[in-house]
């Protein structure tokens, strides 16, 4: 009797649940094509009222934005650039100019040393030529006493005669002759003693360099042997060359012109010279013609300025001619000779100009620009002719200033 009790509760419930069940399904079914067309008219509402909203906003400017200068013509001096090495005016081989036993040399009187004009480079033993020279002066003075003997009987000689016509021979004037011959002679032996005495003592002729020594102390060197070789330093020069698109740029006066000589990397050496002169010869392989610039004390010795040494290379600038009314413009603004103006309706327009000189980073134009032309610096991705877009600060007038 439990056990169907049982039973007939269990069906009881079963059959509550699914009754349950199918109550919150139909009522799902009801509700969800409600809740679907509340969402999808909520939608078209916001998209609407977007699309209205953007129909209220100004419309967007696409146009590039640039930047522009205005071309002024200016008048700017050329320099004119070219590169040589340094080089020393002259060079010496020194040579002995009298044989003997070689007694001292200067400390400086070696590879890279730097000597005076008039430092003793080496010295020569002096015995030789000192006994040389007492024996000139020795005969020097025999020579003139045998003229005095000479001029006595000549003197006597005339008294004699008492204006009577004479010969010469009597009169003595050979012998006279011969006399003043010998005390010449004499003169020109003690000179030539003194200058071999003088010359033991080897001198530097100018403020020098020493390239090379080949000698040393108790060397015997003979009368004009080779020993060593000697840069002036006084002044040294740079000849360089003059391309052929240059020469029409030179002044009318080339010489004493100022030219400023630079050495490139890390410790930069600037001096400066003078343009000296045209070799006045055009090189048949390059066609250049080549000019001098002279610098003085190239090792300042006498200054503390930095020294330039031989071998550098250098380059060489001066002022060349000037050129009246061109425009000076950065390259990267000319094209194939095409530059960007910005007309009066923002519009670009491509305008072909002559290129009158390339000059570093710069190109000067002698036409196809007029005075207050708009320049675009800074062009679009892909410029196109009649490309509309705006300036960049178009509160300010930006001047193309000539910087000379």
């Amino acid at each position: 009797m439990y056990l169907v009790y049982r039973k007939l509760l269990y069906t009881h419930r079963k059959s509550v649940v699914r009754v349950q069940t199918k109550m919150k399904n139909d009522w799902f079914k009801t509700i969800l094509p409600i809740v679907i067309l509340a969402i999808g008219f909520g939608g078209m509402t916001a998209i609407k009222a977007s699309g209205e909203e953007d129909e209220d906003n100004e419309p967007v400017d696409t146009r590039p934005t640039v930047k522009i200068e205005t071309a002024i013509a200016e008048d700017y001096q050329v320099r004119i650039t070219s590169h040589g090495e340094v080089r020393p005016v002259e060079s010496t081989m020194v040579s002995a100019q009298v044989s003997g036993e070689v007694l001292t040399w200067h400390p400086n009187f070696v590879p890279g040393g730097l000597v005076l004009r008039g430092d003793t480079l080496f010295t020569i033993e002096l015995d030789t030529y000192e006994a040389a020279l007492l024996q000139a002066e020795a005969d020097l003075s025999l020579a003139k006493a045998s003229l005095i003997e000479e001029q006595a009987r000549a003197d006597v000689a005339e008294r004699e005669a008492k204006g009577s016509k004479v010969s010469d021979l009597y009169l003595r004037k050979p012998q006279m002759l011969s006399a003043q011959a010998s005390v010449k002679s004499a003169q020109a032996r003690l000179k030539i003693a003194q200058r071999d005495l003088d010359n033991c003592a080897i001198k530097a002729p100018y403020d020098a360099l020493v390239v090379s020594r080949d000698l040393g102390v108790g060397q015997y060197v003979n009368q004009g042997s080779q020993v060593g070789e000697l840069y002036n330093i006084e002044s040294a020069e740079v000849s360089f060359p003059i391309a052929g698109f240059d020469k029409k740029f030179l002044p009318s006066d080339i010489t004493q012109q100022i030219a400023s000589i630079s050495t490139k990397g890390y410790n930069a050496i600037v001096r400066e010279g003078k343009v000296t002169r045209d070799l006045g010869i055009i090189d048949q392989a390059t066609r250049m013609s080549q000019l001098v610039v002279r610098i003085e004390d190239p090792y300042s010795l006498k200054s503390s300025l930095p020294p330039l040494k031989f071998g550098h290379y250098v380059e060489v600038s001066f002022a060349g001619k000037t050129l009246n009314q061109v425009y000076r413009l950065p390259q990267e603004l000319v094209n194939n000779r095409i530059i960007w103006l910005l007309d009066e309706e923002h519009q670009m327009q491509p305008q072909r100009v002559e290129i009158l000189r390339e000059e570093g980073a710069y190109f000067l134009i002698s036409e196809g620009l007029k005075n207050q032309d708009k320049l675009v610096t800074t062009l679009p991705e892909y410029p196109q002719k009649g490309m509309k877009v705006k300036i960049a600060e178009p509160k300010e007038d930006l001047v193309f200033q000539q910087s000379l």
